[in-house]
């Protein structure tokens, strides 16, 4: 393994039984290199972008957890929380601020970002900043959004909708590709399951992994009870680190995590994003069972 990931190239030796396109699944995000045979990427940071201060500390000690333990990172924050269970929620600094925090990020610290669009002005900005482009669940489905992502060039990772099977997400890769984008990541969050609650399915991890693309696990996203206190959704991060392991071992390409340095005064995703302080230990074990994944 190799520290922040492999650096991104291509090979003739890059191949894999049974791929119709010959070539093993991973993606470029920046300079790091995700996917099939390579070492468990991480995908963290706080739900949304709350300060820059914030945010620079966050990104700094993760990048140095993940340095230690050789994980490529990316830094995610959210700079417009659009999709929010009450209208008087703090939704982020907005599009050309969140930018600003982001760009200082990926300049001061040497990792790559991502943050997540909801309308297809804010594209062409954002990618102007970010590695890798985010699509919100809610609206993996909307095509001009999914199209205009694809036409920047930039890595795209979208997040399966809670209301989609993983093979729905064929459908969602197709218009990435026939738009121009190669480079897909996909993430699953969970699936709707009755009112306010979620379920993982871990057999969606193999079953998009069949669209080519590497997956993510969400760990995070994926303990809420959406919308489950009336204006917030709430959950049970106590759950994150057994789902995390779960998604390792069953082959996921990455964990994607919301983590905060006091989850409790968090502005958005209070119920569910890990104490800072948590990460070390919980990655180390995920690492492990990638690794054990990787010799097999």
């Amino acid at each position: 393994m190799h520290s922040r990931g492999r650096l991104c190239h291509t090979s003739p030796d890059d191949r894999t039984q049974g791929d119709t396109v010959g070539k093993k699944r991973r993606v470029c995000v920046g300079e790091v290199e995700i996917g099939e045979g390579l070492p468990l990427a991480l995908v963290a940071g706080p739900c949304v972008i709350e300060s820059e201060s914030m945010c620079m500390e966050v990104a700094a000690e993760v990048k140095s957890i993940a340095d230690a333990l050789e994980v490529p990172f990316i830094f995610k924050a959210s700079f417009d929380k659009a999709n929010r269970s009450s209208g008087q929620s703090f939704r982020g600094p907005g599009l050309d601020e969140g930018l600003k925090v982001l760009a200082k990020v990926k300049s001061d610290l040497g990792v790559p970002v991502t943050s997540d669009v909801h309308e297809t002005v804010q594209v062409q900005a954002a990618a102007d900043v970010l590695d890798l482009i985010q699509i919100p669940a809610f609206l993996c489905r909307q095509t001009d959004l999914l199209e205009a992502a694809a036409r920047t060039g930039k890595a795209v990772n979208v997040k399966k909708g809670q209301f989609l099977a993983p093979w729905d997400m064929e459908n969602v890769v197709a218009k990435l590709r026939d738009a121009g984008c190669e480079s897909v990541l996909l993430t699953e969050r969970g699936a709707s399951f009755g009112y306010n609650r979620l379920v993982s399915d871990m057999t969606s991890i193999a079953v998009m992994q069949r669209t080519g693309s590497p997956v993510l696990f969400d760990a995070t996203h994926s303990v809420q009870t959406p919308g489950g206190e009336r204006t917030r959704s709430g959950g049970d991060r106590e759950m994150v680190a057994p789902l995390a392991r779960a998604a390792v071992a069953a082959g996921a390409d990455g964990i994607f995590l919301e983590v905060h340095p006091d989850p409790e005064k968090a502005q958005s995703d209070a119920a569910t994003q890990l104490p800072l302080e948590t990460l070390k230990p919980m990655l180390a074990a995920w690492v492990d069972i990638r690794a054990i994944l990787l010799r097999l």
